[in-house]
């Protein structure tokens, strides 16, 4: 990984559950990462569906992605 990239992390399935909630969004509703994305090549185990994390250095609030 890249010292400019931003650390990209898959969230749980009942982590996923309750952020959807407490935004009240689908997963249709929030952007895509595609699972051939170079940033997501450290993450084991990924599948379409997955909701990533993203922590930007330069920002204190996380961006979310669906895996498509």
């Amino acid at each position: 990984m890249h010292i400019l990239q931003p650390k990209h992390s898959k969230l749980r399935e009942e982590e996923s559950k309750l952020l959807l909630k407490k935004l009240n969004l689908t997963k249709s509703q929030l952007p895509r990462i595609n699972k051939s994305d170079p940033a997501l090549f450290s993450i084991k185990e990924i599948k379409s569906g997955d909701l990533i994390k993203i922590e930007r250095k330069d920002s204190k609030l996380p961006y979310y992605r669906v895996v498509d």
